[in-house]
């Protein structure tokens, strides 16, 4: 079961984004990776400024409770549409 966020109408600023999931992109330093999505899932990598955001605190409270802590990617994962987070992501660096 995934979740919807609002969308947040605003230009996408370049997201680093693996273009599959079983590919093994470099974290570079202060950055973490997660997966995105609610079938098919799509690595990003994000700065880790992000956790102090509050909207970002609530998608971690979110996908705790649709996975726990067990991850079936091997990391992080949010359920939620790959459109969703990117809204999100944009509408937090707007800020």
């Amino acid at each position: 079961m995934g979740f919807r966020l609002p969308r947040i109408a605003s230009s996408k600023p370049s997201l680093k984004r693996t273009l599959s999931s079983s590919e093994t992109m470099a974290v570079p330093k202060g950055h973490f990776a997660v997966y995105v999505g609610e079938t098919e899932k799509k690595r990003f990598v994000v700065p880790i400024s992000f956790l102090k955001h509050p909207s970002f605190q609530n998608l971690l409270s979110q996908a705790e409770e649709e996975y726990g802590f067990n991850h079936p990617m091997g990391a992080l994962t949010i359920p939620c549409s790959e459109e969703a987070f990117i809204d999100l992501v944009c509408s937090m660096q707007s800020s």
